[in-house]
């Protein structure tokens, strides 16, 4: 299972029923459980989750995709892989699957992907048994240290590569190192 944003709910939301075959971890600045008490919600994200301007602004000026694009990484991404991460998001009527999923973000009960998460959360160390490897960019300003932890906590065996140089998009930043070490730790846990 290899997990990134929205992919650790995603993820671990399927391996709530499908835990056998899930062989080894895989996780990059993610979540599979609530957010931490000492992580306050970043601002950003309640502007687009929480109010009418951060939807209009998302959905008129991209605002969430090319923000991400620039503040996502450590270091400026090339203009094409730039415009590849964007592209999905051309217009109006795209940009509101941009909005909906800020919108979905659970954040207390009255969410409805709050039990979700909440079951995804408390299973997660059930899965501390098999390897995990975890890469994690610390410029994160959403999935932060605060997220490591609790991933830290619940899979104590994981390899961990976390960078003091390197955003959400860890592995844009990072492949030189991430993505040989990722190939290792593959080969040295084969299915």
């Amino acid at each position: 299972l290899a997990v990134h944003d929205w992919g650790g709910m995603i993820g671990f939301g399927w391996a709530l029923s499908h835990a056998a075959q899930v062989k080894r971890l895989v996780i990059t600045n993610t979540a599979a459980f609530p957010l931490p008490a000492a992580k306050p919600m970043p601002w950003q994200i309640a502007l687009g989750r929480d109010s009418l301007f951060g939807s209009f602004i998302i959905r008129a000026f991209n605002a969430f995709s090319g923000g991400a694009s620039y503040l996502g990484v450590a270091k400026k991404l090339p203009a094409d892989v730039r415009r590849a991460y964007v592209a999905p998001y051309d217009s109006w009527a795209h940009r509101i699957s941009t909005v909906r999923f800020m919108q979905d973000i659970p954040l207390s009960p009255a969410d409805r992907a709050w039990a979700l998460l909440e079951a995804a959360g408390r299973a997660l160390p059930a899965f501390a048994d098999r390897p995990a490897f975890i890469g994690w960019g610390l410029k994160d300003f959403v999935f932060d240290r605060h997220f490591l932890d609790g991933f830290r906590r619940a899979l104590p065996a994981a390899q961990v590569s976390a960078f003091d140089d390197a955003g959400h998009y860890v592995l844009e930043d990072k492949a030189a190192e991430l993505v040989p070490a990722i190939r290792r730790f593959l080969d040295a846990h084969p299915l």
